[in-house]
């Protein structure tokens, strides 16, 4: 049996969203046996352009049952079926979702008419609801209505079944098919052909542009991981339809695909990333001479030409360093303009003179350089003939890439030579040092 379902909704992801509408066709395979049709109380006010779309207002749900009143009667329809619906995951993912809230447990197998029909009539423009009925022949009645698209797709569905459908429908509902969970755009070979490494992906759209990047021990078991869950939020939704094409980079360990992929995201600024999307480090510590020759330390904005000793993404981040540097050397509250009062009469009656003064703060730079080491972590490149570089400056992350076991590195411009810079942000930075304090046999001083 065959549960042909279609819904409208107040949004589009289930966790923050409600169903105003829900049809549901009873297919015994040959034809449908029961109908099931109501408008929903969303118990919210409904959005101007879902009313646009679909005609439902608020006068006409407002008298309406609740979800929760109606949930016994659609679980009991739901729960020994095939669930069918055209983009059968975000009807799935909503009904589930609402279920669950009312104390009904639905998993049940699912078929997406979509599938189906880019399987069975091949070639055609497009297989949205409206263009693929358009092109089998199909009069839609209530259009953008639960029960004039489920109409539809009850439809296509007998077209699907005329035309010997049968076999892929039994294909699809095979345990091992990856057809009841994927976005409709894209074919289980894309996934089949995805590594079982380390590495770094990247979901395309249907214009070909990266709209999020992630990474990956097993590219293949993460990458599928977005899909195969029934997740009722909103990014897992965004995945379902925005998601065309899948390419990945291998990389030969998780600390390689961690680096590559927060590099990536800030060159590339994805639309669905929302972590590690802060802005490249805006503030530096920097050290100038006053005109009463005294070295002065500052946290100011980033500048082009003029060296900074560290620099951070918060200026928080920098002053907490600061004050930690001036405590730990004596140095002085305002010449480290962490006080922005000019300093009194009184002030420089107590400041050393500037030799001693500033001894102490060419000693709290040098502690501070000491702490930032120039290092480079060496791991197994892709093969014995190359290992995999990744060098750490003055604190601050250069860049990496492969160096073949046979060239032998002596410094660091050596080193640089071979490698690809890459931008530095905190989250490397942290995570290499970790990874470093955890592996310190991977870890090589560099002069």
């Amino acid at each position: 049996m065959y549960a042909i379902v279609d819904i409208e909704t107040t949004g589009g992801h289930a966790a923050a969203h409600a169903i105003t509408e829900i049809a549901i066709h009873i297919h015994d395979g040959n034809r449908v046996v029961k109908h099931f049709q109501s408008l929903i109380n969303p118990e919210r006010k409904l959005p101007l352009y879902i009313t646009a779309l679909t005609g439902i207002s608020n006068e006409m749900t407002d008298s309406a049952p609740t979800f929760e009143e109606l949930a016994e009667t659609i679980h009991s329809l739901l729960k020994e079926c095939v669930f069918v619906a055209h983009n059968v995951n975000f009807d799935y993912s909503f009904l589930k979702h609402h279920c669950k809230l009312s104390g009904y447990e639905l998993n049940t197998k699912k078929l997406c008419t979509v599938r189906l029909s880019r399987k069975l009539f091949k070639g055609l423009p497009s297989y949205s609801l409206g263009n693929l009925c358009r092109s089998l022949g199909i009069s839609i009645e209530n259009r953008h209505r639960a029960d004039g698209d489920a109409t539809a797709t009850v439809a296509v569905f007998d077209k699907i079944l005329q035309n010997n459908g049968q076999p892929v429908i039994d294909a699809m509902l095979k345990k091992s098919s990856s057809e009841q969970w994927l976005p409709i755009q894209i074919d289980k070979q894309q996934i089949e052909q995805l590594p079982s490494g380390p590495g770094v992906y990247y979901f395309h759209d249907s214009k070909g542009k990266i709209i999020y990047v992630g990474k990956a021990i097993n590219l293949k078991k993460r990458v599928s991981s977005h899909f195969t869950h029934n997740d009722a939020e909103r990014k897992r939704q965004h995945f379902l339809r925005h998601v065309n094409s899948i390419t990945y980079k291998n990389c030969v360990s998780e600390l390689h695909a961690l680096v590559l992929e927060s590099t990536e995201i800030k060159r590339l600024w994805p639309k669905y990333n929302y972590s590690q999307k802060q802005p490249m480090q805006q503030f530096g510590l920097y050290c100038y001479e006053d005109n009463k020759g005294y070295l002065r330390l500052a946290i100011d904005k980033r500048k082009k030409n003029f060296p900074s000793l560290y620099n951070f993404n918060l200026l928080h981040e920098g002053l907490v360093l600061l004050r930690k540097m001036a405590d730990e050397f004596g140095l002085h509250q305002k010449l480290c303009n962490l006080d922005k009062s000019a300093l009194s009469k009184k002030d420089i009656e107590f400041l050393d003179a500037p030799p001693v003064y500033n001894s102490k703060v060419k000693q709290a730079m040098t502690a501070l350089e000491e702490q930032l080491q120039t290092f480079a972590i060496v791991d197994e490149g892709n093969n014995s003939e190359e290992k995999l570089y990744l060098l750490m400056e003055r604190g601050n992350f250069w860049g990496m890439g492969y160096v073949p076991v046979s060239q032998e590195i002596n410094n660091i411009n050596e080193l640089k030579e071979k490698l690809q810079p890459y931008a530095d942000n905190d989250f490397i930075r942290n995570s290499l040092y970790a990874y470093a304090e955890a592996n310190p046999e991977k870890k090589i001083i560099l002069p």
